[in-house]
C-alpha cells in the first residue's frame, strides 16, 4: 500500500420445578366403574377395625414440595462478585512529515502496528481527535541573562497568541523556587496579565527538576490529556531531585506530554564562535539541551531550539498541529498482569501487506515521516 500525500452483565434464570400430580379422580373417570349405592361407604372387614374410605374427586391434592432453603451469608458478610478487569491502553500518536512537520491524515486501523515489550498487540480502535488543550506554561524566569529572559517572553507571547477560547492554560515560573502565577483558566485576560508581570526576576538559580516534579504532581489531579510547554535553557542548579529521579518521575507520568523550547540559542552560538564560551560551559549547555530532548521524547512530545525569534510561529504551528490533531490508538495488552511494571511501547505504520508504509507526493517522490508516541506506560497495581 502506498499513501499519496493529499463488568459484564450477569442475568439469573429462574429454575422452574414442575410436578406431575396423580389425580385418582381422573383415573376413576377413565375407568367408569359401576356406581355404588349412596349408602355404600367402602368395603367393610369384620375382622378389622380399620375402614378405608373410597377417594372422591373432591379430595385435596397432595401438598406442594417445600420451598428450597435459601443459603445466606454469615452475618456481617455482604454479597460480592468477582470481575477480571483487563484495562484498555490508549496511546496518543502523531504522524507528521519530517520536512514540513504537517500532520498526516487518513490513516486507518490496519496501518498501525503496536508492540508492547517487543510483543505485537492487537489494535482494537484508531480514531482521530481534535480537542481543546489543557496546558501548563512552565517558564524559566531567573536573573541570569537578559537575552534568555527576552527569548522566554517572546516564546510565551507567541504561544499565547495561538490559544483558542476553549483552551485551559496555567502559568508557572521557576528560579530558586516554583511560583504559580495563574491556575487553569480560559480567561485570556488573566493569562495575559500574568505574562506581562514577568519583569524583574528575583534569583539567578534555575531549579528546573524541582519545578517539573511539582508541576507533574499537580497535573495528576486533572483528568484527561495534559501538556507542559517547558520554556528555558534546560539548566538545573540546586534542585533537590537528581536527574535520575526526575527521569523516573517523567517516565511514570500518565497522560502528560512535554514540549520543550530552548532559549538563548543565538547568544550561545555567538559567544561560542567568538571564543567566549569555555569547555565546561559548552558541556553544561549541551547537557541541558539533551535533558530537554529526553523529557519531550519520553512523553511523546518534541524539543525545539530556534536560533531566531522569527522561527517561533513555525514552532508553535507544529506544536498545535501535533496536539490538536492526533490519532488515539487503543488496545488490550496481552500481558494482563497488574504488577506496576513499566511496559515499553513501539508504534509503527504498515501497509495492507504488513510492510513498512511508504508515503509519496504527487510526483511519486518518497516522503519521510515521523511517528511520535510516548515510549511506554506503567501498568496498574491490583489495588488501583
Amino acid at each position: 500500500m502506498t499513501m499519496v500525500w493529499k463488568s459484564k452483565s450477569v442475568g439469573a434464570a429462574a429454575l422452574a420445578l414442575s410436578f406431575l400430580v396423580y389425580s385418582p379422580g381422573a383415573t376413576a373417570q377413565q375407568q367408569k366403574p359401576a356406581e355404588p349405592d349412596a349408602s355404600d361407604s367402602g368395603p367393610v372387614q369384620d375382622n378389622s377395625p380399620v375402614i378405608v374410605k373410597k377417594k372422591t374427586d373432591t379430595d385435596e391434592p397432595p401438598p406442594p414440595a417445600p420451598a428450597e432453603e435459601k443459603i445466606k451469608n454469615p452475618t456481617g458478610l455482604e454479597n460480592y462478585s468477582i470481575r477480571v478487569d483487563v484495562p484498555v491502553v490508549t496511546v496518543d500518536v502523531s504522524v507528521v512529515l519530517e520536512k514540513t512537520r504537517q500532520f498526516v491524515p487518513g490513516l486507518k486501523t490496519g496501518n498501525f502496528r503496536v508492540y508492547e515489550d517487543g510483543v505485537e498487540q492487537k489494535v482494537g480502535d484508531v480514531r482521530t481527535v481534535q480537542t481543546p488543550i489543557t496546558a501548563v506554561m512552565l517558564l524559566e524566569f531567573a536573573a541570569n541573562s537578559w537575552y534568555f529572559l527576552q527569548d522566554m517572553r517572546n516564546t510565551s507571547d507567541v504561544f499565547f497568541r495561538t490559544l483558542k477560547p476553549e483552551d485551559y492554560i496555567a502559568i508557572v515560573t521557576y528560579d530558586l523556587r516554583t511560583h504559580i502565577l495563574t491556575d487553569f483558566t480560559q480567561d485570556k485576560r488573566v493569562t495575559a496579565e500574568a505574562l506581562n508581570s514577568l519583569t524583574i526576576p528575583g534569583f539567578s538559580d534555575t531549579n528546573m527538576f524541582d519545578a517539573l516534579s511539582e508541576t507533574l504532581d499537580r497535573l495528576t489531579r486533572i483528568d484527561g490529556r495534559k501538556y507542559i510547554i517547558l520554556v528555558g535553557t534546560g539548566r538545573d542548579t540546586f534542585s533537590k531531585l537528581t536527574l535520575d529521579k526526575i527521569l523516573a518521575k517523567v517516565k511514570q507520568a500518565q497522560n502528560v506530554t512535554i514540549f520543550a523550547i530552548g532559549t538563548g540559542q543565538l547568544v550561545r552560538e555567538l559567544a561560542d564562535s567568538r571564543g567566549r564560551m569555555g569547555g565546561i560551559a559548552r558541556m553544561d549547555y549541551l547537557q541541558a539541551d539533551n535533558q530537554m530532548k529526553t523529557f519531550a521524547q519520553m512523553t511523546g512530545g518534541q524539543a525545539y531550539f530556534p536560533l531566531f525569534q522569527g522561527a517561533l510561529p513555525d514552532v508553535f504551528s507544529q506544536i498545535n498541529q501535533s496536539i490538536r490533531n492526533q490519532y488515539v490508538v487503543s488496545y488490550r495488552p496481552s500481558n494482563i498482569k497488574q504488577d506496576g511494571t513499566y511496559r515499553k511501547i513501539k508504534v509503527e505504520l504498515v501497509d495492507n501487506e504488513g510492510k513498512p508504509l511508504r508515503m509519496v507526493d504527487e510526483k511519486q517522490k518518497n516522503l519521510k515521516y515521523a511517528v511520535i508516541a510516548r515510549d511506554g506506560y506503567k501498568s496498574r497495581l491490583p489495588v488501583e
